[in-house]
């Protein structure tokens, strides 16, 4: 098996491995996978001194196939405070995937004068309990690359869950993984890790996935406090609170389209 997400290839582009693959079709990849290479992309752009990305905003235009990728990135809107970047995956002549970054503005060594508090988590990573690999075939980016440990719920109890969980592997071969990309890895497993229903019966992919970051994480684990609201036209949403072993770092948002199998 591969050691890494990602390996980088000598013409420029990454070659997905099979720790890359999703849930829902062994010929694409999990959401998660993609959204971090493209937060890598974002973060690693000209310009980025002295700002972070509070904002990452990922658009998976069709299934992100397990083909040599192309990432291209450009900056929609540059300035010294705020900048919005656009990065894509190609397969081929395919866009397969979109992210928008917002980078902002930080005074390295400053801090706000009134600060938020941020509470710890009641669990810390140690204390949770080691989970199963989720439903569907292996190897897989959610059973294979990511670690996850359970507070409450499970991957086969459908409901609300929270749940620690960090990249076991290299995103890209050859790299350390920066704290973004790591955030944007897990946190497309939201919908996963809350489902509201049967992964057998039905299908609940998301299509895009947003998050806002107060801060970076710090550390490898990230921990997912996650609910799935179910519609009764077959659409939904999950919602996950991200927090480190230091406190909330931020929230990420998905729309959900459900299926019957």
């Amino acid at each position: 098996m591969s050691e890494a997400v990602f390996i980088p290839q000598p013409d420029g582009t990454f070659l997905p491995t099979e720790l890359s693959r999703g849930p829902w079709d062994p010929a694409a990849q999990h959401g998660g996978a993609p959204a971090a290479l493209l937060a890598g992309a974002i973060l690693g752009h000209e310009g980025a001194d002295d700002t972070r990305v509070a904002r990452l905003t990922v658009e998976f235009l069709r299934p992100v196939p397990l083909v040599p990728l192309t990432v291209t990135v450009e900056t929609v809107r540059p300035g010294r405070r705020v900048q919005l970047l656009s990065a894509s995956l190609w397969a081929g002549e395919l866009e397969a995937c979109r992210a928008l970054g917002l980078r902002v503005g930080s005074v390295r060594g400053a801090t706000a004068p009134v600060a938020t508090p941020s509470r710890p988590p009641d669990t810390p990573p140690a204390g949770a309990r080691p989970a199963g690999a989720p439903p569907g075939e292996r190897p897989t980016f959610g059973a294979d690359a990511v670690e996850a440990r359970w507070v409450r719920g499970h991957w086969h109890e459908p409901g609300p869950a929270t749940a620690w969980m960090r990249l076991a592997v290299p995103l890209v071969a050859g790299r350390v993984v920066a704290p973004l990309e790591r955030a944007a890895g897990v946190a497309d497993f939201g919908n996963g890790v809350s489902a509201a229903l049967e992964w057998g019966a039905y299908s609940f992919v998301n299509p895009d996935l947003t998050l806002y970051l107060d801060r970076d994480p710090a550390g490898e684990w990230i921990q997912l406090d996650a609910v799935t609201r179910v519609a009764d036209d077959g659409t939904g949403s999950a919602e996950s609170v991200l927090s480190d072993e230091h406190g909330r770092v931020g929230r990420a948002v998905q729309a959900l389209l459900i299926a019957p199998r």
